[in-house]
């Protein structure tokens, strides 16, 4: 397998206006994107603007609401929120990525509606909990828009292609979600027959944005190999979804990955954040190319067949 690449994507991060950036740049970082995202699937990107202490400062403030007694933690479960099944705490075991496996060794907190009227934790170190994530949502949707833009010139297709599409993330009409991922200390002997941190899978939407404090994550191969991807500070690790590749005709792959158990003797946690961008719920996704390699499907049809999956059917 080619090794993840790792590109400088200073020309265009955060901290640029987006209108400064010639042509010729935009070009030459979406042909890179591209050679990427056909041949692997994911691409490490450096200097987009979001920096190591601001994903540690989200990871903290996750941390204070991981450490919280279950009874505190379960007020706030995903699928008690009237508004939006998928916002809220996430506990061990509930998800199961691979539905062949038992539940994924991890909790998580999903921020997918920003709206001050649902109900965030609150008080105490949890005070910022709110704003923070909320903060750092933004700031992915700003960075997973500009990637967005160069999927489409790489395709050349107009800029907006994709980006109008998600016009709506974090309303009601859309499902993109940040992902606070908590994984506990586990001896590997005590873990159920073929358990993992994270099951096999592939995302579900556009293309997602992974931070991570430490190494874990494994990318399946063309050939079904495994390869384990390093952990770059400062970098964020972005990966086609699979509506990207139905939209893109299966020119951009939707890699498998998972978090395997950790090694013998190795006590440590892990935390990530997880960026996954979605399409409107409205949106069609039809094949770009005109093809008819895939048939047209909504983007909230195509999620909550997956949901049901990881989750059970209800």
């Amino acid at each position: 397998m080619d090794a993840i690449p790792v590109l400088d994507f200073g020309v265009y991060s955060l901290e640029c206006d987006p209108e400064s950036v010639s042509e010729t740049e935009l070009k030459r970082l979406s042909q890179k994107i591209y050679e990427a995202f056909t041949r692997v699937g994911f691409v490490f990107l450096k200097n987009t603007g979001i920096t190591h202490e601001e994903v540690s400062h989200v990871m903290n403030v996750s941390s204070r609401f991981f450490s919280l007694p279950e009874k505190q933690k379960i007020v706030f479960s995903r699928g008690r929120y009237e508004n939006d099944s998928n916002h809220g705490w996430v506990s061990m075991e509930t998800e199961r990525l691979n539905p062949a496996r038992p539940g994924d060794l991890k909790e998580s907190f999903n921020t997918t509606l920003l709206s001050p009227d649902i109900l965030w934790p609150t008080g105490g170190t949890l005070s910022d909990f709110r704003e923070v994530h909320t903060s750092f949502f933004h700031r992915c949707t700003a960075l997973g828009l500009r990637v967005l833009r160069l999927l489409a010139l790489s395709l050349h297709l107009p800029p907006e292609t994709f980006v109008k599409d998600h016009s709506k993330i974090g309303e009601l009409e859309n499902c993109t979600t940040l992902r606070s991922n908590f994984y506990p200390p586990i001896d590997a002997g005590q873990a159920k027959p073929g358990q993992l941190r994270c099951g096999e899978h592939s995302d579900y939407g556009s293309i997602t944005l992974l931070f991570q404090s430490s190494p874990g994550i494994q990318v399946r191969s063309v050939s079904g190999e495994f390869i384990s991807a390093p952990c770059l500070p400062g970098a964020v690790l972005v990966n086609i979804a699979d509506l990207m590749q139905r939209w893109t005709s299966d020119t951009f792959i939707s890699a498998v990955h998972r978090v395997q158990l950790p090694p013998p003797g190795d006590s440590s946690q892990r935390q990530s954040l997880a960026f996954f961008m979605q399409p409107d719920d409205s949106a069609v996704i039809s094949c770009c190319d005109g093809s008819n390699k895939y048939p047209p499907i909504r983007s909230d049809q195509y999620i909550h067949q997956r949901f049901e999956d990881s989750y059970g059917r209800k």
